[in-house]
């Protein structure tokens, strides 16, 4: 295969240009500024010659659909073919948003249900679907929670706590609504220093962004005493939704002490995360404050009994506005097809979606059991250490590879880069910060034991390899090692041809 478009040998001239304009003045509405003084320079090739280089590149990608991804914090996992059917679906893939409501109560039926469900899930009063992203969803909370404090009179409260093994994106969106962002140590064990949390509020505090489990993989046992700090000093208590695949049907963030939670429809409820979007990121509140939710919320009122034949569950949906809404923060009204697959995956399982999170710790668990056991007859160089000490941990887990570095030389980068040379996607890489030499593993209830056990087999030899191989990976695939930090100040945005064509 042709390593670009542009390096076909087609029939001469073939492909350069376009058809010639039906009469003479066709283009004359064009102003001349904006005319093209030469042909454009199109690769010389036929349509089933761009076909098939497009295809053969896609070919090139790794995906869930192709090999394991133990991406941690990121919940990569399959996602099932029957709610690509129903999104599929022509009453619901040829919806547009500015219909009127009598043309869409089946689709607004279904946010319906999806804002009861999550809501019931997390222990929260109200739902709104519209955020598209878990960070927007993190951003329309603490708006949320700023309005709150704002209609109360509390405009002193200007600062959000956070602790050191938080997601990048929290003390980002707090920054972004204009909090000022308190970082607190973790304490020894990964978990949240009480005593660093007492210290830290104050009459000033706004709120306290966290997950749990935290991004450690680790389960904080005192989550209702932190809340009960930060509720006590005035402060609202924020849920991070990434890691709730490991809590789903166990536990809720209700019953921990939070005010406002995110989901990540993309990562719980099996919306595929798209390359990069579209996800979905819905937030679901206590109730007081819940008339800060951005508009528009799905309700329903019940129908007099004589119209209920029209309808089919005798309830009428309709578009709502909470009092006092921060407004829109999406342009529609949220991601429809991400709701719709997601409703189909809830649907489909129902209350064995409590299965799914037992079945993602218990892979976790024993990938992590695999990694630290290995056959006592292969000559690793270095054993890697827990990342954080755990008797059980949940839906992740991190360790550090810092005795292979310091017995090798071999970082944890190098390793991450030569699984790819056995075919899986590299595990989350350096975070959280606070552990040396990350790599974090996330298996997902998804996979099998087969492809856990050869993970692991594949990881010993690693460790065993000699350092050079690892040190210079990958080798075999089509892109080898980037210069990462040359690629990010050399943008090249266009593809670079020596002279134009004449």
């Amino acid at each position: 295969m042709t390593d670009t478009i542009f390096d076909f040998n087609g029939s001469k001239n073939a492909g350069w240009s376009q058809p010639l304009p039906l009469t003479e003045n066709s283009s004359s509405h064009i102003p001349e500024s904006l005319r093209r003084n030469r042909l454009p320079d199109w690769p010389r090739a036929s349509e089933p010659e761009l076909v098939r280089h497009y295809t053969k590149l896609s070919q090139k990608n790794f995906g869930i659909d192709t090999g394991f991804y133990p991406l941690g914090s990121c919940t990569m996992k399959h996602n099932p073919r029957l709610n690509e059917k129903i999104v599929q679906n022509p009453g619901i893939d040829r919806i547009h948003p500015l219909q009127p409501e009598d043309q869409v109560q089946g689709l607004l039926a279904i946010y319906y249900e999806m804002q009861e469900m999550l809501a019931i899930c997390s222990g929260m009063d109200a739902v709104t679907l519209q955020p598209v992203a878990g960070a927007q969803g993190e951003f329309t909370a603490i708006r949320c929670i700023q309005e709150y404090h704002r209609e109360r009179g509390d405009n002193h409260r200007d600062k959000v706590i956070v602790p050191d093994s938080a997601h990048g994106t929290n003390p980002a969106s707090a920054s972004m609504c204009g909090y000022q962002i308190i970082e607190i140590p973790s304490a020894h064990d990964g978990r949240i220093d009480l005593d660093a949390l007492r210290s830290a509020v104050g009459e000033d505090t706004a709120a306290m962004m966290i997950t749990n489990p935290s991004t450690l993989g680790v389960f904080e046992p005192e989550i209702a005493e932190a809340a009960e700090i930060v509720h006590s000093a005035g402060g609202q208590m924020y849920y991070d939704g990434a890691n709730f695949n490991a809590i789903l049907g166990k536990t809720d963030p209700g019953r921990m002490g939070f005010d406002a939670v995110h989901y990540n429809l993309h990562k719980t409820f099996s919306q595929p995360h798209g390359g990069g979007g579209p996800g979905s990121g819905p937030i679901g509140v206590k109730d007081h404050l819940s008339k800060f939710l951005p508009t528009p919320l799905v309700g329903r009122k019940e129908l007099p009994h004589g119209d209920i034949g029209t309808v089919g569950d005798g309830f009428w949906y309709h578009w709502d506005s909470p009092a006092l809404s921060i407004g829109k923060v999406q342009q529609w009204n949220g991601n429809a097809g991400a709701v719709v697959r997601a409703w189909a995956f809830y649907r489909r399982y129902g209350r064995d979606l409590e299965k799914m999170s037992e079945h993602a710790v218990l892979n976790a668990n024993y990938l992590r059991f695999r990694i630290m056991n290995p056959n006592p007859d292969l000559n690793i160089h270095a054993m890697p250490i827990e990342g954080c000490p755990a008797e059980v941990v949940k839906h992740e887990f991190t360790l550090s590879m810092s005795p292979l570095k310091d017995a090798t030389g071999v970082t944890g980068k190098d390793v991450a880069k030569r699984l790819l040379d056995f075919g899986y996607m590299a595990p989350t890489l350096y975070f959280p910060q606070i552990v040396p030499e990350c790599l974090m593993f996330e298996p997902t209830e998804t996979e099998s034991k087969e492809v856990l056990d050869k993970f692991a087999e594949d990881f010993h030899a690693i460790l065993a390899e000699d350092p050079d191989i690892v040190l210079n990976a990958p080798h075999t695939t089509p892109v080898g090692r980037v210069d990462e930090v040359w690629a990010a100040r050399n943008l090249i945005l266009r593809y670079p041809k020596d002279e134009p064509s004449s």
